[in-house]
């Protein structure tokens, strides 16, 4: 038995967890390179299994890409946020039966530091874990991949070194052998502009961090994150696992190496920010009700203009479409050097349909009418933005609104047209067979695979596609709860 260590945080992280709800809801997916995302020519992925992960798909990739990559095998399904939010509440009680404080970091990660581990040795560390894995497995049917170490920067490298579906413990005496010939960029805080700084001064490992002289690490990070982060790097990471109080705003935001002058410019780099704040939104798993987009000319005065819509969303050409409506042309308002898009009035209720169309507010009314605000006041920043967008990347877009519907199937609304309700992936229900998923549609016919996470793969009957005892269904139905 190894000596035990005063502390063990662990990070448990859901393996692709949108791709895995879906392949235990629908179990004829298992085993298969399943995408999760738009399918049009703008949809990105919001999930890939690690069968895609395989051919090189990840999410936030364009769709049409990781199409490309993974090939005719490729399953793309529309995103079911009910279901991810319903298996997350679950994996979440599951947490709190086993440590007393949970640090949630999204919808399918958090901290825990289990008081009964203080003192621990790697094994019984490691037995502790994986009692927790098994009994998210019984809970859910879902995998976890679980890191433990001495704070929470070392649980969180140790679970990514855990994936998939594994654990690995690193106690603080194998710092020095396991965390520092890392890459630099695994520690949180060293973004792109951060690790480029760092290559600089021939920096490329946490080892070469931890070694570094401090008056360098302030001349290449900051005086305010270059020791902090440095610190980390030396093995040092005491901060608390405490629970969040719940984020009222998600955004994105970017400031530019040179200044935005054009409409196609100014609409281009508002999508890759609403793309990344799209992103947190999911991994938040609410919906946002209103859109803000805030711009800073050259001359360093700052707008916001927002819009809040009849009910919550999480479409992302719903989100571009508004903030797109949101933004001036340059040519009128000035030339901006940062553009961010934020998304608030979070909530777990929302309505949107099956297969939400845009939502485009009214031109007329950006700038003062019932809707809309437009004010001075700045929306607070955000700590790791993500990849800024320089005026040379910002080309004009040749695409229109309308193009690519993104696909948010939520409880709640069933309102789809005849056509719309039968499109792959919808979830249906049929008195004789139960309940279903469209696998393929067209030419008046509907086809249907019969099975949920109980069920095992189930068999696939085809029927008029105006067969009245085919009905849409609650996406939750797939758990088989």
């Amino acid at each position: 038995m190894g000596a035990g260590q005063d502390r063990w945080v662990l990070h448990v992280d859901m393996d692709a967890f949108f791709a895995s709800c879906e392949q235990l809801t629908r179990p004829t997916l298992r085993g298969r390179p399943v995408l999760v995302g738009g399918t049009g020519g703008r949809g990105v992925v919001a999930g890939a299994s690690y069968e895609a992960r395989a051919f090189g798909a990840r999410s936030a990739m364009p769709a049409h890409q990781a199409r490309r990559l993974v090939g005719p095998s490729a399953v793309f399904v529309p995103p079911r946020m009910a279901v991810y939010r319903a298996l997350s509440h679950r994996v979440f009680e599951v947490f709190a039966e086993h440590a007393p404080v949970v640090e949630q970091v999204s919808v399918d990660e958090a901290f825990l530091e289990p008081p009964e581990l203080r003192g621990a040795d790697v094994e019984r560390t490691r037995a502790w874990a994986q009692d927790l894995r098994t009994a998210i497995r019984e809970a859910t049917g879902l995998p976890a991949s679980v890191g433990a170490g001495a704070g929470k920067q070392y649980a969180k490298i140790a679970s990514d070194l855990a994936k998939p579906d594994g654990i690995v413990v690193v106690a603080r005496r194998d710092h020095a052998e396991v965390l520092e010939p890392l890459p630099v960029r695994s520690l949180w805080g060293v973004g792109p502009v951060a690790g480029e700084r760092l290559a600089q001064f021939g920096i490329a490992t946490i080892g070469d961090l931890a070694a570094m002289d401090d008056d360098d690490v302030v001349h290449a990070l900051g005086r305010t994150v270059g020791p902090a982060i440095a610190r980390i790097a030396r093995g040092y990471d005491d901060r608390p696992v405490h629970e969040r109080a719940e984020a009222k705003q998600i955004s994105a935001e970017s400031t530019f190496s040179a200044d935005l002058t054009t409409a196609g410019q100014v609409l281009a780099a508002v999508r890759g920010s609403a793309e990344a704040a799209h992103r947190r939104l999911l991994a938040d798993g609410r919906a946002a009700r209103t859109v803000t987009v805030k711009l800073k000319r050259s001359d360093f005065t700052s707008i916001t203009r927002s819009y809040t819509l009849p009910q919550g969303t999480t479409s992302l050409e719903t989100i571009v479409s508004v903030a797109r409506s949101l933004a001036p042309d340059p040519v009128d308002f000035g030339a901006i050097r940062l553009l961010g898009v934020g998304l608030s009035g979070l909530t777990e209720i929302h309505q949107d349909a099956l297969f939400e169309q845009e939502f485009v507010p009214d031109p007329r009314a950006v700038g003062g009418a019932a809707g809309v605000d437009d004010d001075d006041d700045d929306l607070p920043d955000i700590v790791g933005v993500g990849t800024t967008v320089t005026a040379d990347s910002a080309e004009p877009s040749d695409v229109h609104p309308g193009d690519d519907p993104e696909a948010a199937p939520v409880i709640g609304s069933w309102r789809q047209t005849e056509r719309e309700r039968f499109r792959p992936g919808a979830d249906v229900r049929h008195p004789e067979f139960g309940h279903g998923w469209v696998q393929g549609a067209g030419h008046g016919r509907v086809s249907v695979r019969f099975e949920t996470a109980a069920t095992g793969p189930g068999r696939m009957r085809t029927f008029a596609e105006d067969d009245p005892a085919l009905e849409p269904a609650d996406p939750v139905d797939s758990l088989g709860w």
